[in-house]
């Protein structure tokens, strides 16, 4: 689908993506375009699901969610049904911020966001140790953040 778009489209998504709360002109003047066609533009980018939402960006830092860790998780059984009852289960975890299924050594990559290592441990001992067919996993804290998109 990505093909389908051309470089206005391009553009227009660049610009969405660094300042979500730009007016439609300010985002035509960006792009190079009147009003009426950005708008059309942003609806069926929206609609063809390029434009999944808006939203804040959040410091996390401030609301008390500052310490990040990785977590590679292992599961003792990798077949769908398996598989599916960890997707599922994952979703109850509001502490996981991004779950990714992996073509490595280990099958899941979990970014946990807690309070502190105090919470964190709490929240590995007690929520993700316990979710569905999770065998072994393996913490990595991140002590600074360069990049953050």
């Amino acid at each position: 689908m990505a093909d389908q778009l051309d470089r206005i489209d391009r553009n227009i998504l660049a610009a969405l993506a660094r300042e979500g709360r730009l007016s439609m002109s300010e985002l035509a003047a960006k792009v190079g375009l009147s009003k009426t066609p950005v708008q059309a533009r942003v609806k069926r980018l929206e609609t063809d699901g390029f434009i999944r939402g808006y939203a804040a960006v959040i410091d996390r830092e401030r609301m008390g969610e500052g310490h990040v860790a990785f977590v590679q998780v292992k599961l003792s059984d990798t077949r769908s049904a398996a598989l599916d009852a960890f997707n599922r289960a994952v979703q109850g975890v509001a502490e996981i911020e991004q779950c990714h299924m992996m073509a490595a050594s280990f099958d899941y990559l979990l970014k946990v966001r807690t309070r502190d290592i105090a919470a964190y441990r709490r929240v590995l001992g007690e929520r993700i140790s316990a979710l569905p067919h999770v065998a072994q996993t393996s913490t990595f804290v991140a002590m600074e953040t360069v990049k953050d998109r």
